[in-house]
C-alpha cells in the first residue's frame, strides 16, 4: 500500500461504486458479532467492473488544532504542533495528500510523476502492527519476528476473491453536525474518515438522490408534477449540505468512488403522491422520466467535478416507511431495467453503471432472482445487498457471476427491545459491529460500506413514527462543540486503512480472523480477540513468523510490506 503524495491542493475528479441506508433489522435475527466465523463463499464469482479513478492534483491535509475526544481519552493539539494523547486518542495528520496513483476497483497504486509522486514529497510511511481494545484504541506497536508453532497463519496463495474497497455514506444530517465544530475539527473528522496515512483511508461513497432518512428535510430534485422532461431538475438543495460535504472529503482523497441510490423518487411518481411510503406508479411515460431524473443527477453532478459511477435504482425497494421510501414489485423492477434505465443509460451515460440495490428484506430476494434471470440482467453491472442478505450472497455471486456490494453496516441502538446491551457507540457495539463486517466479507461481498459517517449524538432521522437513535462512525456533541472518535471507526480502520481496492482475499487459519494481499504484494491480517483478557499469539505470513500480543475483546492488525 505504498502511496504517494504531493503538496498541491486541489478538488479533482472522482469515481466510485457502492451503496448504503439504514433499515430495519430482521424480526428476530441475531444481532451478535465477534463470535464465530461464516462460511466461505464457493469458487467463482464475478470481479467489479468499471472504469478506473480520475486523479486528482493533491489535496491539503487539515490543519492541526481543536479538541477531539477519541475511544478512550482526549486529545488537544496546538497549532502545527504535537498531540498531547489520551488512551485511544489518535495524532493530528500534518501531510499533504497526494495526486498519484488512484486506486480503482482493480486499480494500482502506482503515483504519477517521480519516484515519490508528483511533486517528490516521500512516501507515506506504513504502520506494521497496530491493535485496539476497550479504552486503549489504535495503539501503534513494534512487529518482532519470533519463533514457534504458529496459531495463525496466512496462506496468501489461497485466493478467496476480489476485494474493492471500504466507504460510507454522506448525508445532510452529517455535514450539519460538523458545523458546530471549529474548522480544525471538522477537518480532522474528514481526515480521520479518508486520509491515507491517518485516517481509515475509505475509498468509496454513497450518495443520496434527493433525501434520505438522514436529510435535514424530505425533498426531491424535481417537484414539478408532470415534468416528464426533467426541465425543472436541480441540485441546488444539494449544494447547501451534500455537495460541501462531498467536497472536503474529495480535498483529502482526490480518487474518491461515488454511487448513489435514491430513496424516494418525486412523489408525483408514486401512488401516494407522498415521499414517505407509497409505490412506484408504472406506466411507461413515468417510468422513462424517472430514469431521465437519474440520468440527470449523474450529468449535475458531473459539472461539479464529482463522477458517479453508479447508480442503483431504489433503497430498499421491500420496505416501505415513515421517512422517504417506495415500494417496487420484482416484474416492475425488471420492466424498469430492461425497458427504460438499461437502455437510456447505454445510450446516454455508457460509462455509467446499474446496479441492482440496494437490497434489504428477506422479500428482496425475489427482486435479484426475477431481474438476473430476465433480460434486464445484461444492463446490470452488480448487485447491493444490506440488511439480512448475508445468507444470500454466495448465491448471488455463484448463480449471476457479479460483484456483490455490501452497502449499508447496521446501524445499532435499534428500536426493538434490545437496546440495554447496545448503547449507541459503544465498546459493545464495536464487538458486534466486527462480526457483520466479518461475515459479509467471508461469504463474499467484496465492497463494505459504512452507514452515517457522522452524526450527532443524538443520532435521530427523519422518522417520527418510530423513534430510532443510530450510531455513526464519528459523532459530534453539538453543544459541547467536540468531536467522539466511536470504537466502531477503529474497527472499520483496522481493514480499511491498509485494505488497498484491487486486493485479494486471501485463506487465513486460526483464530477469527481476515487477510488479504494488495496488489502491490503487501500482506494484511486482521485478528479479533473474544476472551476478556490479552493473547500472545504467533503468526506466520509470507514465510516468516512473529508474536504479537492481542486485547481481550480487542484487534490486531499487521500489515506486512512486500519488498
Amino acid at each position: 500500500m505504498m502511496y504517494r503524495i504531493s503538496s498541491a491542493l486541489a478538488l479533482a475528479g472522482i469515481s466510485i461504486l457502492g451503496f448504503v441506508a439504514c433499515s430495519d433489522p430482521a424480526t428476530g435475527g441475531g444481532d451478535g458479532g465477534g463470535v464465530g466465523g461464516a462460511g466461505e463463499p464457493g469458487a467463482g464469482g464475478g470481479v467489479s467492473s468499471g472504469g478506473g479513478p480520475a486523479q486528482g492534483t493533491g489535496g491539503g491535509a487539515p490543519g492541526a488544532g481543536g479538541t477531539i475526544s477519541g475511544a478512550g481519552g482526549s486529545e488537544t493539539s496546538g497549532t502545527g504542533g504535537e498531540a498531547s494523547q489520551g488512551s485511544g486518542g489518535e495524532s493530528p495528520s500534518g501531510g499533504a495528500q497526494g495526486a498519484g496513483g488512484a486506486d480503482g476497483a482493480g486499480g494500482s497504486d502506482a503515483g504519477t510523476g517521480g519516484s515519490d509522486g508528483t511533486g517528490g514529497a516521500p512516501p507515506i510511511v506504513e504502520v506494521s502492527y497496530v491493535t485496539s481494545g476497550p479504552g486503549e484504541y489504535w495503539k501503534v506497536g513494534t512487529l518482532e519476528e519470533a519463533s514457534g508453532a504458529a496459531q495463525i497463519t496466512v496462506n496468501d496463495g489461497q485466493v478467496l476473491g476480489p476485494w474493492s474497497g471500504f466507504g460510507g455514506t454522506f448525508n445532510e444530517k452529517g455535514w450539519d453536525a460538523m458545523k458546530a465544530l471549529s474548522q480544525a475539527d471538522r477537518d480532522r473528522a474528514i481526515s480521520l474518515l479518508f486520509d491515507r496515512e491517518n485516517g481509515a483511508a475509505f475509498t468509496h461513497g454513497r450518495i443520496p438522490i434527493g433525501s434520505s432518512d438522514y436529510g435535514l428535510s424530505r425533498y426531491s430534485l424535481n417537484e414539478t408534477a408532470g415534468d416528464f422532461e426533467m426541465k425543472n431538475f436541480s441540485i441546488a438543495r444539494d449544494k447547501q449540505d451534500l455537495i460541501p460535504y462531498i467536497k472536503a472529503a474529495l480535498a483529502v482523497r482526490p480518487d474518491l468512488h461515488f454511487w448513489a441510490s435514491p430513496w424516494s423518487p418525486p412523489t408525483w411518481m408514486k401512488t401516494n403522491n407522498a415521499f414517505d411510503r407509497g409505490n412506484m406508479k408504472e406506466d411507461a411515460q413515468t417510468l422513462d422520466a424517472h430514469a431521465l431524473y437519474l440520468a440527470r443527477f449523474v450529468e449535475e453532478y458531473e459539472k461539479e467535478g464529482i463522477i458517479v459511477e453508479a447508480v442503483h435504482p431504489q433503497n430498499e425497494p421491500g420496505y416501505l416507511q415513515d421517512y422517504p421510501s417506495c415500494g417496487w414489485s420484482a416484474n416492475l423492477m425488471t420492466k424498469y431495467i430492461r425497458d427504460h434505465l438499461g437502455p437510456l443509460f447505454k445510450q446516454r451515460l455508457p460509462n455509467t453503471q446499474v446496479w441492482l440495490g440496494t437490497m434489504s428484506n428477506p422479500t428482496s430476494k425475489t427482486i435479484v432472482d426475477t431481474v438476473m434471470q430476465s433480460e434486464a440482467a445484461q444492463f446490470v453491472s452488480g448487485i447491493g445487498v444490506q440488511w439480512n442478505q448475508d445468507q444470500y450472497v454466495a448465491g448471488y455471486i455463484s448463480a449471476y457471476k457479479k460483484p456483490v456490494m455490501q452497502t449499508e453496516h447496521r446501524c445499532g441502538n435499534f428500536p426493538n427491545g434490545n437496546n440495554t446491551t447496545r448503547a449507541p457507540n459503544d465498546d459493545a457495539y464495536a464487538r458486534e459491529s466486527w462480526g457483520y463486517i466479518r461475515d459479509y466479507i467471508k461469504y463474499g461481498v467484496s465492497y463494505y460500506m459504512a452507514w452515517n459517517m457522522v452524526l450527532d449524538t443524538g443520532g435521530r432521522n427523519l422518522d417520527t413514527v418510530r423513534p430510532w437513535a443510530q450510531n455513526a462512525l464519528l459523532a459530534v456533541d453539538v453543544q459541547q462543540k467536540t468531536l467522539l472518535v466511536t470504537p466502531t471507526y477503529y474497527v472499520f480502520r483496522h481493514l480499511s486503512q491498509y485494505v488497498d481496492p484491487g486486493a485479494s482475499r486471501v485463506q487465513v487459519q486460526g483464530g477469527d480472523s481476515l487477510a488479504w494481499k494488495n496488489p502491490d504484494g503487501d500482506i494484511v491480517l486482521v485478528t479479533y480477540n473474544n476472551g476478556n483478557n490479552a493473547t500472545q499469539q504467533i503468526v506466520s505470513i509470507a514465510g516468516k513468523t512473529y508474536r504479537i500480543s492481542v486485547p481481550g475483546r480487542g484487534w490486531a492488525t499487521v500489515n506486512i510490506q512486500a519488498g
